[in-house]
């Protein structure tokens, strides 16, 4: 998979303004690691990961993400706090500054693509300051064969220089990081920050607009597997919620673990070329097929090892969000090509702290929309600066960050397509049961796991009055039975022993969902608008 390719192999970056002497272009896997080591950047695992520290930024930075409002843009984002505004002129001034930085360093480019269905592929040039992080891009983005390359068109550029510090008072960012879209070039410009998630959440965000407005696609920031009688199961969720946990199952093959497009001809694809999985508490027994593709290949991000090259995956003293990046081929039962046909179930994942939601419930049209724009989980206590207790959260269509267009567009496209396929859709609760945060416990992995399969098998049942009750705060219908679970997990009201305290915990997230949604209000139709809990606190 993985073949050598000559170090002397040239490429000319001249319409980028880049005159750097030192351009390695389509370098291995096993180059840029060994790189990144001879350049004291990283060390290898005991696993032989590349472990490597990602600097002052572990995770994505929000309120540093623009995009470039030209006649494109102008009209058609949804501008605000997640879709900020950046001046084209800004743009072109920032782009030089970035330019003159690069051309006094050593470059990396790659030649990639995103979007396993030919129909919608985009290809990409991704040109790095650093080796990790171009053997990153070699991982998440899909790979060309030494034919594809030959006369390659890169219709995007990601041009990521994590050194070049802003300055935000003449250059027009809030600070010295920046990630910033511009359709009109067809480029995504990172700076002043090391975290690799942003170079691909970039090029999806780009996706996400892209899919929509000019292919009548919908975008989905999900993960997806395929089962043996060729259905298709579509997982939704935050990060934290389960997403790649639960996608990457032996008894399925492995489509995609994080963003996918749903076509005309109802059939789900990968945007990427590999997996970006959170891996902290990550161990064998609980997750044996990503811990197994953590080898020789993957980049292991702020991770603490030992003197033998050991990763405690249980230290969070760099950050919560330790991450694993590894080529979709590092698993052994993915689906080749990562296409998958006839979606049956929609799972939308949710870690509710607050301990009141079903563990797995059933999700009416009306209610799938509804749950869709939310797009609920929780913050926990120590996840974050001055979260002292179980802190509501919501992302439209689980992925705001990425979604330039307003949530309703994707609601709209997701409902259509469900009414279309007559997929059954689920809520899942991965997070406590028992009593909130601090109180409960979190739910338990082998359980979520018998509920999905059971989901999938068909085994819970048809949705009526004698299989489910329809619980009395969010109207969802949760069943009575399954499988491998014992009963009394099924209701969470069950597992608290305490039904005053459970209804007032209810009521609480109830009226935290209400108080979301007024914002979409004026945007959803009544059916939607339905679908969310009917009443507030007595």
């Amino acid at each position: 998979m993985d073949a050598p390719r000559s170090t002397t192999k040239s490429i000319s970056l001249d319409q980028y303004g880049i005159t750097s002497k030192t351009i390695f272009y389509q370098l291995s896997s096993s180059e840029l690691h060994e790189l990144a080591l001879d350049k004291d950047m990283g060390k290898e695992a005991s696993s032989g990961a590349l472990a490597v520290n990602t600097g002052e930024f572990t995770g994505r930075s929000p309120k540093d993400r623009f995009i470039v409002k030209d006649e494109i843009t102008s009209d058609r984002i949804w501008w605000g706090d997640i879709n900020i505004p950046f001046a084209s002129d800004d743009f072109d001034k920032l782009y030089d500054k970035v330019i003159q930085y690069l051309n006094e360093k050593e470059l990396y480019v790659r030649d990639c693509y995103a979007c396993a269905d030919d129909d919608y592929r985009l290809n990409i040039r991704v040109i790095n300051e650093y080796p990790w992080s171009n053997m990153f891009a070699y991982n998440m983005f899909l790979r060309p064969t030494e034919v594809e390359l030959e006369g390659f068109d890169a219709e995007w550029t990601v041009i990521n220089a994590p050194g070049f510090m802003a300055n935000a008072e003449v250059d027009g960012t809030r600070q010295h990081n920046f990630a910033i879209l511009n359709f009109s070039k067809k480029i995504a410009l990172i700076g002043g920050t090391g975290y690799t998630g942003e170079i691909k959440k970039g090029i999806f965000s780009a996706l996400n607009f892209i899919l929509p407005v000019f292919k009548n696609t919908l975008p989905m920031h999900c993960s997806s597997n395929v089962g043996p009688e060729g259905d298709t199961a579509i997982f939704f969720g935050l990060s934290g919620t389960g997403k790649t946990t639960l996608s990457t199952d032996p008894s399925r093959k492995l489509i995609g673990d994080d963003e996918h497009g749903w076509t005309n001809e109802n059939t789900v694809f990968n945007f990427e070329g590999g997996c970006y999985a959170k891996v902290i508490d990550l161990s064998s027994e609980k997750e044996p097929e990503i811990y197994g593709a953590i080898k020789k290949g993957a980049i292991l991000e702020n991770v603490i090892m030992d003197t033998q090259g050991v990763v405690d995956f249980k230290d969070t003293s760099i950050t919560q969000n330790t991450r694993v990046s590894y080529p979709i081929y590092h698993i052994e039962n993915i689906q080749n090509p990562s296409i998958g046909k006839n979606p049956k179930n929609i799972f939308f994942l949710t870690a509710d702290a607050f301990g009141v939601l079903p563990p797995i419930s059933k999700l009416t049209p009306s209610q799938a929309a509804y749950h869709f724009i939310s797009g609920y989980t929780a913050k926990v206590a120590g996840t974050e600066a001055g979260v002292v207790e179980p802190r509501p959260e919501f992302s439209a269509c689980f992925g705001a960050p990425f979604m330039p267009l307003h949530p309703t567009k994707y609601a709209e496209m997701l409902s259509k397509k469900m009414k279309e396929s007559g997929v059954n859709v689920w809520l899942v609760n991965t997070g406590w049961t028992g009593g909130p945060y601090g109180v409960g416990t979190r739910m338990k992995l082998k359980y979520t796991r018998a509920m999905i399969h059971a989901a999938l098998n068909g085994d819970l049942g048809l949705y009526n009055y004698d299989n489910y009750h329809i619980h009395s705060v969010f109207g969802v219908a949760q069943p009575r039975e399954c499988p491998g679970v014992p009963t009394d997990v099924l209701s969470p009201r069950t597992t608290w022993n305490d039904d005053e305290a459970y209804y007032k915990t209810a009521f609480k997230l109830s009226n935290a969902f209400r108080e979301n949604f007024k914002k979409f209000e004026s945007y959803a139709n009544e059916e939607i608008r339905r679908g969310g809990p009917q009443r507030y606190a007595p």
